[in-house]
Formats: C-alpha cells, sequence, structure tokens
C-alpha cells in the first residue's frame, strides 16, 4: 500500500496539481533527447506527445571502459510504458477544486506514476546524469541524502513527477555547498531500488561517487 500523501504536497489544489502533472508528460515519457550534452530542462515540456523509450539506452554513447556512461532521462523510461495510458480523452483543464472528480484523478494518477517501472536494461551500469537536487538530510557537513530530479521545481514547486523519473542519491561522503535545486552532476551505479520519501517515490538508486556543479556539456 502507498503512503498517504505527506501534508508538505497538500498546498496543490487537486485541480492545479492535475494540470501540472498532465503538462509534464514530457518529463514522463520523452525527456532530454539530446545524447552527448544532455541539457537540463528548466520547466516540464508543454504539449508533447507520448513516445515509447525503446531505443534510449542506444541513443546514449557507450562509456570508455573505467568511466561512468552519461546517460539522460529518457533511458530511465521502459520501452511502451505510456503514463497516460488510464487518463486517455481527459481534459484535466475544465476540472476546478469543488469538482469531486479533480481529487479522484489526481488519486489515480498518483498511484500510477508512483508505481512507474524501472528500467530494467539500465539497472546495474555505473552511470552519469545531472539534476536538480532535492534535500532529504542535511547538517553543517553538506546534503547526506537527497532526490535527484529531470526539471527545476519537481516535488517542490510543483508534485513530483512519475517515480522512473527520481532518483534516491546517497552520496559517498555529504556533498558541500549543495542546496536545493542545485544542478548537478552525478556519477554512481543505478540500481533498481524503490524508495518512499517525504518529498516523492524514487525506482532507483544511485550510491554516488561524485556529485559535481553542473556545467551543460561537461564537468
Amino acid at each position: 500500500m502507498l503512503p498517504a500523501l505527506p501534508r508538505r504536497r497538500s498546498r496543490f489544489p487537486a485541480a492545479a496539481a492535475l494540470a501540472v502533472l498532465a503538462g509534464s508528460l514530457a518529463a514522463a515519457a520523452a525527456l532530454a533527447q539530446a545524447p552527448a550534452g544532455v541539457p537540463l530542462m528548466k520547466e516540464p515540456l508543454k504539449g508533447a506527445a507520448p513516445a515509447a523509450a525503446s531505443a534510449a539506452a542506444a541513443a546514449t554513447p557507450a562509456a570508455r571502459p573505467g568511466t561512468p556512461r552519461t546517460i539522460n532521462w529518457e533511458a530511465l523510461v521502459p520501452a511502451g510504458w505510456d503514463p497516460f495510458k488510464d487518463f486517455k480523452g481527459m481534459d484535466f483543464q475544465t476540472f476546478d477544486d469543488a469538482d469531486p472528480r479533480a481529487m479522484q484523478f489526481l488519486k489515480r494518477m498518483r498511484e500510477v506514476w508512483d508505481n512507474a517501472p524501472a528500467n530494467p536494461q539500465i539497472a546495474g551500469q555505473d552511470v552519469r546524469i545531472p539534476g536538480f537536487v532535492v534535500p532529504l538530510e542535511e547538517g553543517k557537513e553538506g546534503v547526506k541524502e537527497f532526490l535527484l530530479v529531470p526539471y527545476f521545481g519537481a516535488c517542490i514547486h510543483s508534485p513530483p513527477p512519475p517515480a522512473n523519473q527520481i532518483i534516491h542519491v546517497l552520496p559517498k561522503s555529504p556533498a558541500k555547498g549543495v542546496r536545493s535545486m542545485d544542478a548537478v552532476w552525478i556519477s554512481g551505479r543505478l540500481a533498481t531500488v524503490r524508495t518512499d520519501s517525504f518529498m516523492g517515490a524514487a525506482s532507483y538508486r544511485i550510491e554516488a561517487t561524485e556529485v559535481a556543479p553542473y556545467r551543460e556539456g561537461g564537468r
């Protein structure tokens, strides 16, 4: 059974949350198409059509021996998974908060997205991926645990994306100088370990060997 939505998320009215989730379809199924630079998304793309990620792994170049392979967020989505399969034809823009259907569909969508499947073909690989930081535990020595998300504001200023678009990161040593929503590169072995946190559910975990400031196209 999924845990109840934490009170921190309750500031999103049901109708508004549905509109945001519907508008972030690209963040669920067709993210960061460029294989080399892997540019970060500042916000969810709007109005994109669903896309399978069957060629995601092949789209990114193979890493040199001993170095992590740079991947994009699309590589985390298994082939054929459609985050809106159960919601075809729904116009969430027509709902308001007085409409009981808004809360009903929001609950259904969160159940689907919080249980979004991982891509088994990429599990166990040493990877490098950029994203934005959502701290879970931090202290004087730095951030000890955080979620990595694909676009600015996810989990904080907007509802969480699907679980297969969230990575639970455990740095080898606390990440110093890292703040909420900072853009970083993460390197480490990708595992399909589910994590339920007060900020969102993650389908993946990385015990990070490196947390570095993000610079587009490089370190």
